[in-house]
């Protein structure tokens, strides 16, 4: 273990020593935070520069694999804690200009700086059962986050209990196949985990019950019905969050066991049963977005579709399709932070985010309307953005490895997306209502805004730096 790797285990404390201390600092709770958020990003950045060509391993108290806490940052770990790291700042930055109130700021500064330390650990853990536990914590997190100025007091407890009662359901089956993993290998350590793991009727069962589990965690289709209503009720700061990064924690989990734990078990009939109910989910998800006329419903259930994409890997499992499912879900959290931003600031302006109110935005919120456009074209997936590197990486695996029906439900997708999209642009272009009012808004918030959606497209315009990233250690 060297001195360098140490950093690893700072990306996680960093951000968790911020949140303490930003709560416990009161009206400085601001500073802090943005002390912390510059710590981490520090960390994260040293991380992702050192992190080169090979996988970088910390061991946690001097004891590794199989008794203690191995750490390891490999292509998976590095681009999205890069992802975050670009992500969770500019998502700050619009919650210090949206929420007027200093002690809501403080509350949301606290909990995403836990948040963001969380998920550095979640991405960063080789073992199965701190893959519980931090998905848990930002499980709590996530909980906690929906009640900071939601809207509605009833709404945001139903949604925020709905959150928690599902999760934890997918918690406990998650956890009976942790116990039946260290049953009959014992060790929790996923590398180990694929060399001793032996097929038959135990290690089949502990991977149904945590896959099931952690797809009724991130919300696939048809056990999808408790987002929509966390990501609507709660503020803008918080949804852009939850869609953009916290939904896709259960994912990350998932795919470590998959490519890792699960490697030499995986059948192919299990893997079409995922990828049909990813399938399930791109469509049904954007013919409901197709049907809402409030904006942030119409963003949450294109939420639900884009996490169908990510279910997609598993048959034409490829370096390629690695790559496109894993650029799905980078590029998709800055489209839909910057989405879910601009439509916090259409109804800060407005009073509300019904598609009718949009008239005008395009004249009187230039930036807002560039933001939407901008991040709209990578949820559909048009050149030059990054959803369109990410959807032709897939369609290509897909045909390349003989199953063209996959590539079809990618195409599908990106043209169901534009039913809901155009829309809101078209709205938007619309003469200002007559006697309209559009009330002041912080000017950061908006370009908070644009600034995640032109990252959208500049990953599409430069895909091959990030992508280089994935390079980072073994790939599928």
């Amino acid at each position: 273990m060297s001195e360098e790797s140490s950093w690893i285990a700072w990306a996680i404390v960093a951000p968790l020593l911020g949140a303490v201390a930003s709560l416990l600092a009161g009206r400085r709770g601001a500073i802090v935070a943005a002390t912390a958020t510059i710590a981490t990003l520090v960390c994260v950045a040293f991380v992702v520069r050192r992190a080169g060509g090979a996988t970088m391993r910390h061991v946690v108290g001097g004891w590794g694999a199989p008794l203690g806490i191995d750490l390891r940052a490999d292509g998976l770990a590095v681009l999205l804690l890069a992802t975050f790291g670009a992500v969770a700042p500019l998502v700050g930055l619009y919650a210090s200009g949206h929420y007027a109130s200093g002690r809501r700021r403080r509350g949301f500064f606290s909990l995403s700086l836990l948040a963001w330390a969380g998920f550095n650990a979640l991405v960063l853990s080789g073992d199965v059962f701190n893959l519980y536990v931090t998905l848990e914590l930002l499980t709590l997190v996530a909980v906690a986050l929906t009640g900071v100025e939601g809207g509605g007091v009833r709404r945001v407890l139903e949604a925020g209990l709905g959150y928690l009662f599902v999760s934890l359901l997918g918690s406990l089956l998650y956890l009976l196949g942790v116990a039946l993993l260290y049953g009959g290998a014992g060790t929790l350590d996923a590398r180990l985990l694929a060399t001793r793991l032996v097929p038959g009727p135990l290690a089949w069962t502990a991977l149904a019950v945590m896959t099931a589990g952690l797809c009724l965690k991130a919300g696939l289709f048809p056990m999808h019905a408790w987002i929509p209503p966390a990501y609507v009720s709660a503020s803008a700061p918080v949804s852009a969050l939850l869609s953009a990064l916290l939904g896709k924690a259960p994912w990350v989990v998932l795919l470590r066991l998959w490519l890792e734990a699960f490697a030499n078990l995986t059948r192919p009939a299990g893997s079409l049963v995922v990828a049909v109910l990813g399938a399930c989910a791109v469509a049904w998800g954007s013919a409901l977005a197709l049907r809402q006329r409030r904006l942030k419903r119409v963003l949450a259930y294109s939420s639900l579709a884009h996490v169908g994409y990510l279910f997609l890997l598993f048959p034409p499992a490829s370096t390629r399709a690695y790559a496109g499912v894993v650029y799905v879900a980078v590029s998709h959290a800055f489209a839909s932070a910057a989405m879910f931003a601009a439509a916090g600031v259409v109804e800060r302006s407005i009073g509300r985010d019904d598609l009718d109110a949009l008239q005008g935005l395009a004249h009187r919120r230039p930036l807002t309307f560039v933001a939407l456009g901008l991040a709209g074209t990578s949820l559909i997936g048009l050149p030059p953005s990054g959803g369109f590197v990410a959807k032709y990486f897939i369609a290509r695996a897909a045909l390349e490895n003989g199953e063209w029906w996959w590539a079809i439900v990618v195409l599908a997708g990106g043209l169901l997306a534009a039913g809901y999209v155009i829309p809101i642009l078209r709205s938007a272009f619309m003469p200002l209502s007559s006697g309209a009012h559009l009330r002041p808004v912080a000017r950061r918030t908006e370009l908070a805004s644009l600034a995640l959606a032109v990252a959208a497209i500049a990953l599409g315009v430069a895909p091959a730096s990030p992508l280089s990233l994935l390079d980072v250690g073994p790939a599928p």
